[in-house]
């Protein structure tokens, strides 16, 4: 399902936070993806052909992630990113888009609604940081002490980054995915920007907006691997029910279901989102 064909991060604009790589392709209603850590918009390549057959989707890379500016010399945290969706929203002239978001891009799109305004038409919430405590023990570990993994030699940083990625998923995915999810923070860049992300993480990024997930006002569907060995399916459960949303568990998928479960992920995010009520009717429900 899918190529990179139809993925390519082939245009930048500047940002209050950097030089930001995105792309675009497809025709119908707007529909934004909002990539997590430590992934960037490729993580998107196999969905992106199939959606696009329905809607206009947008994607790109965050701010010290992918393709985009990694200068170090720039906040990237959860907060800023928020500033940085919604900043996208308004630059890309997108209108209450569809959002799809996976990983910190709950935490981001849900900044950027509660907290700056932005509005949105649907909204797909899959394996997402939205609610402490975050993350792996690796992630706290590595949190605690950046200073001594900023020091490795590069082929140890490597494993390093190579165990992570590995990490999120319940099973593989095609090698060619794997090394490309590596990528970029193999570089010089890419390796300071991957230890500044752990040592700019900070929970109350999420618990400023955690008492305000009831006043989200777009219909939610919550997707979430049935594996996730990151974020376990009962936070899913969790999350689904403070947004009084419907929860589609993606059987065998681990954190990233867009990668090892590419189909299915299709399959629930098109039955959800061309699911549209009556204007009226959404109104009338605070939706």
């Amino acid at each position: 399902m899918g190529n990179e064909i139809a993925w390519n991060v082939d245009q930048t604009v500047e940002t209050p936070a950097g030089v930001v790589a995105f792309g675009a392709c497809g025709e119908g209603e707007d529909l934004i993806l909002a990539h997590g850590w430590p992934w960037s918009s490729f993580c998107w390549h196999r969905i992106v052909e199939p959606l696009a057959r329905r809607f206009r989707v947008h994607w790109y890379d965050m701010p010290g992630y992918g393709q985009s500016e990694m200068s170090g010399t720039r906040p990237t945290s959860l907060d800023v990113q928020g500033e940085v969706f919604a900043y996208m929203l308004d630059t890309l002239k997108l209108d209450r888009p569809h959002v799809l978001a996976h990983d910190f891009g709950g935490a981001v799109s849900l900044r950027a609604h509660l907290l700056h305004g932005c509005e949105y038409r649907r909204y797909v919430l899959m394996n997402v940081v939205a609610l402490r405590p975050w993350g792996s023990e690796f992630f706290d570990h590595v949190g605690r002490h950046v200073e001594a993994f900023e020091g490795l030699p590069p082929p140890i940083h490597k494993a390093v980054v190579a165990a992570y990625i590995q990490g999120a998923l319940s099973g593989d995915v095609p090698q060619g995915d794997f090394d490309r999810l590596c990528a970029p923070w193999l570089t010089d860049e890419g390796r300071k920007s991957f230890y500044n992300q752990f040592a700019q993480a900070d929970e109350r990024y999420t618990a400023e907006f955690e008492d305000r997930l009831s006043e989200v006002k777009s219909p939610v569907k919550v997707l979430w691997g049935e594996r996730d060995p990151w974020i376990p399916l009962d936070r899913g459960r969790r999350l689904a029910s403070l947004l009084d949303a419907e929860l589609a568990v993606i059987e065998g998928a681990g954190h990233l279901p867009q990668l090892e479960a590419p189909h299915k992920v299709v399959r629930q995010v098109l039955a959800f989102l061309d699911d549209e009520p009556d204007a009226d009717e959404g109104r009338a429900n605070g939706r």
